[in-house]
């Protein structure tokens, strides 16, 4: 995958929170304003001129026993309008340049098994299915099966 996208992608303000929890249902305002602040992760947004269509948060790996180089894409969301466009494409490389300055070499990211288009894109970008890592994990008032996916940064 290469970018040649026409979006700007810029690092996410306090003010962007509402258009982020607007694009992602599973998180509210509160929960964007404090990652941005305190840049935990870090946050992206993509722009079509002034319209916020999507966003990506991105830092060091959560799990346990990964080395510091190692990094994690903690969500990537998509406004559905502007899916297949190359707003996710704008949005991952904008993550992997963030995540190389960090001094991360891998990355990985954990999606749901049911998630065909997300699984497919992420692919698509070079990552790989990590088999052994299938878990299930809480949203919401239900429980998902993720799996982690990695791929070198370089």
């Amino acid at each position: 995958m290469s970018s040649t996208s026409s979006y700007e992608v810029r690092p996410a303000t306090l003010r962007d929170a509402k258009a982020i929890a607007e694009i992602d249902v599973d998180a509210g305002q509160a929960h964007w304003r404090e990652a941005i602040e305190y840049c935990e992760p870090q946050v992206f947004v993509a722009l079509e001129g002034a319209q916020i269509v999507g966003f990506v948060g991105f830092d060091r790996s959560r799990d346990k026993g990964t080395p510091p180089t190692t990094g994690e894409i903690w969500n990537i969301k998509v406004n559905p309008s502007h899916q297949g466009k190359g707003v996710g494409l704008a949005l991952w490389d904008a993550a992997r340049e963030g995540l190389l300055e960090e001094g991360c070499s891998t990355v990985t990211v954990w999606l749901p098994l049911g998630s065909e288009r997300a699984l497919r894109f992420h692919e698509l970008a070079g990552f790989k299915r990590e088999m052994n890592t299938i878990k299930t994990l809480p949203k919401g008032d239900v429980r998902i099966e993720a799996i982690r996916l990695k791929r070198a940064l370089s």
